[in-house]
């Protein structure tokens, strides 16, 4: 077994089955003298204090309450959610960003809510996306989740990654999918039936006792690693959890930088659509038209269960996803020496691995580790960023299309995302603030960024990554802006961020230009970064100290 391969076993053995039957929780005489009137949390309340009130809000009288308890009870809504089963779950229509007032820092109704999101898509051992649309736990779903969780409960974020890197190949990846079981096959599709990880994926050291996808997403997890140890640095060490997670997370990195480099100039490719995390961005519809798409009735679309047909990807584009989901799998889940009919080079992820990198060496130096190769690594991986993806013409980053050789012209926000990058050159980020402030993604003149230029004929101001404002985007773009000195930019969005999210129900993504919801609500990552923002004084993170950027970036 390979380094990656005992790393993840370690974690496998740490992090407790997912399993839908929760233990109750011992009963504090406490609990059972409140009132039916949930508690709200006093002016001024800690993240910690208003966790708590919202965890009654949704409970039994009976239950405790310790931000630290890994098995709370399932909420009633949620049991009456999953009793009614799939394609019930229909959400009360959104109200228009426009009538709420501006969220401000340390709003307790807001941080109220976004804490019982959280609290209710809780399995026990990770964090579902939403409960109906997606049941199981996604890869950089779970990093942005620990982000925002670890001002809740930093044991909790720290479980989080624990269970996702538990599911880690031998090869260093990170499934973007780890299924639980306790989950119906016809409830997600693909399902685990379709991936068969550890039979397809034995040679690439899949894990056997769990089922996971054989694909990837970004690399946003050492990120978040390092930002859930700073949230409480005694406890993390006590828990020795940079210890437990280093290796894993080097391995991770190895394998991006070393199998899925196929366009050989040192930047990972990705091998599907679904790997960006920008699924049916336009960006994507020049090399998906080399794919022959899947025979329609050879597979049943889940996600139609849970949301409206106009907001989501179309038949033709599904079908495609499925041919090259299945040709990957019976390829064994290789990557070098096998023809592939889609490879790009994304920015977005590899400004992720970039930041990501510059975390792992911090997270090095905590360990005792030498944190000299990752810093050498992530200069390697800017320059070879800004040589391969920057496109002077367009004032932003491109994607690469390996197959046909080229630029793609598609503008998405991936190609804004390096501004989160410590070190880029001044004139380029001067440029992508020029680009996102023009008239492609209007930053600063409507509520949210796009997730696709707003002048081209293929933006759809609803259909999932073709234009829809995301919140994980923004994130990263406020990240950004702050530090590279754009305060104003960055609070600005950070406002409007803090005012859709309380406006929308916490949804999936937005209308850029009124901040309606689109997708599902009650989205877990939505929820977390806003507790992120709401944490996190502006005040404090400026950039008039040396490093800024990196500090901005990485903490």
């Amino acid at each position: 077994m390979t380094r990656a391969g005992d790393a993840g076993a370690r974690l496998r053995r740490a992090a407790p089955a997912t399993s839908t039957r929760q233990r109750r929780a011992p009963v504090r005489k406490a609990s059972m003298e409140k009132t039916a009137r949930p508690e709200r949390p006093r002016p001024g309340a800690s993240l910690q204090e208003t966790w708590v009130c919202a965890q009654d809000s949704g409970h039994d009288a009976t239950a405790t309450h310790s931000t630290d308890d890994l098995r709370l009870p399932i909420p009633k809504a949620r049991v009456e959610a999953d009793v009614r089963g799939p394609g019930t779950e229909v959400p009360d229509p959104a109200p228009r960003l426009a009538p709420p007032a501006p969220a401000v820092a340390h709003d307790p109704a807001l941080s109220r809510g976004a804490a019982r999101v959280l609290h209710a898509n809780w399995t026990g051992a990770s964090t579902v996306p939403s409960r109906g649309l997606y049941p199981h736990q996604w890869s950089w779903d779970s990093a942005f989740i620990a982000i925002g969780l670890r001002h809740l409960s930093p044991r909790r974020a720290q479980r989080e990654l624990e269970t996702l890197l538990g599911a880690q190949w031998a090869d260093g990846r990170v499934p973007h999918i780890v299924f639980n079981p306790a989950v119906p096959l016809g409830a997600y599709f693909p399902s685990p039936d379709f991936w068969r990880s550890s039979r397809a994926g034995a040679a690439a050291g899949a894990p056997t006792g769990i089922e996971t996808s054989g694909i990837v997403q970004p690399p946003v997890h050492a990120l978040a690693a390092w930002l859930v140890h700073l949230a409480d640095p005694e406890a993390s060490r006590r828990r020795r959890f940079l210890p437990r997670v280093y290796e894993a997370l080097k391995a991770w990195h190895d394998y991006l930088t070393g199998p899925r480099d196929l366009g050989g100039g040192g930047l990972a490719a990705i091998l599907h659509p679904w790997e960006p995390g920008m699924d049916n961005s336009p960006c994507w519809d020049g090399p998906l038209r080399r794919v022959e798409p899947a025979v329609p009735g050879s597979y049943r679309r889940a996600d139609l269960d849970h949301g409206t047909a106009a907001e989501r990807p179309t038949d033709l584009d599904y079908g495609r996803y499925v041919r090259l989901a299945a040709d990957y799998r019976d390829s064994g889940y290789a990557d070098a020496g096998t023809r592939h009919a889609f490879a790009v080079e994304d920015p977005g992820v590899n400004a992720l691995l970039i930041v990501s990198e510059h975390a792992l060496a911090r997270i090095a130096a905590e360990t005792g580790a030498d944190p000299a190769p990752h810093e050498e690594r992530a200069a390697r991986l800017t320059a070879a960023l800004v040589e391969r993806l920057w496109s002077p013409d367009d004032g932003m980053f491109l994607g690469r299309d390996l197959v046909g050789g080229e630029l793609i012209a598609g503008r998405s926000v991936a190609g804004l995302l390096p501004l989160i990058v410590p070190g880029l050159p001044q004139d380029l980020v001067d440029a992508l603030v020029r680009t996102a402030e023009g008239p492609a993604f209007r930053l600063g003149r409507i509520p949210m960024v796009p997730s696709y230029d707003l002048m081209a004929p293929a933006f759809d101001a609803s259909r999932y990554w073709r234009g829809p404002a995301w919140f994980n985007t923004g994130w990263l773009l406020e990240r950004g802006l702050r530090g590279h000195g754009r305060t104003g930019a960055a609070d600005r969005l950070r406002t409007s961020m803090l005012t859709a999210a309380g406006a929308c129900g916490f949804a999936e993504y937005v209308d850029p230009f009124t901040g309606e919801a689109r997708g599902t609500r009650d989205f877990a990552w939505t929820a977390a970064l806003t507790l992120d923002l709401l944490a996190r004084d502006p005040a404090e993170e400026g950039t008039n100290r040396p490093a800024g950027a990196l500090a901005a970036a990485v903490g």
